[in-house]
């Protein structure tokens, strides 16, 4: 994971996560057969379970463009990866594929925050750019139990 203070520039070709094997990249949730949830944060600069860490997460027309965001890391995999959830501050009342969390240190606004859990993603640790906070017990409760019960994980 590198550590940069602030993104990349828009025309730098070297955002963490866009390319290579260490790409963020959207999977099927269809297709995850076993997940096993664990919260674990812990402040390391390294990726962990519950952390709230910023990636370059594709857009969703799928067209090779994408954005600086931050993501919640909800399971460890294998080999340097993990699922996450991207977070948005964009308001999702009444939306059921988001999971509100309110305001937290992920945020330097402190603005609300919504967990998107219609979207999955397969991040890398070397495809992260820095860790931004971590969720508290709680709500990293309520975003892998939305998850469990949407996709049948747990």
């Amino acid at each position: 994971m590198t550590d940069a203070a602030s993104p990349p520039r828009a025309d730098d070709e070297e955002w963490p996560g866009r390319s290579g094997p260490s790409a963020t990249v959207e999977l099927d949730p269809a297709g995850i057969r076993r997940v096993r949830f664990a919260y674990t944060p812990e402040r390391d600069g390294e990726p962990d379970p519950g952390e709230v860490v910023w990636t370059w997460v594709p857009y969703e027309e799928r067209d090779g463009r994408g954005k600086d965001r931050p993501v919640v890391v909800v399971a460890a995999g294998t080999e340097g990866r993990f699922l996450a959830v991207q977070l948005t501050s964009r308001p999702q009342d009444g939306n059921g594929d988001a999971v509100a969390l309110g305001a937290g240190a992920w945020d330097g606004e402190g603005r609300p925050s919504w967990a998107r859990i219609d979207r999955v993603f397969l991040v890398h640790t070397d495809g992260m750019r820095r860790e931004a906070a971590s969720l508290d017990a709680d709500r990293y409760g309520r975003v892998v139990d939305a998850l469990a019960a949407r996709y049948g994980w747990g």
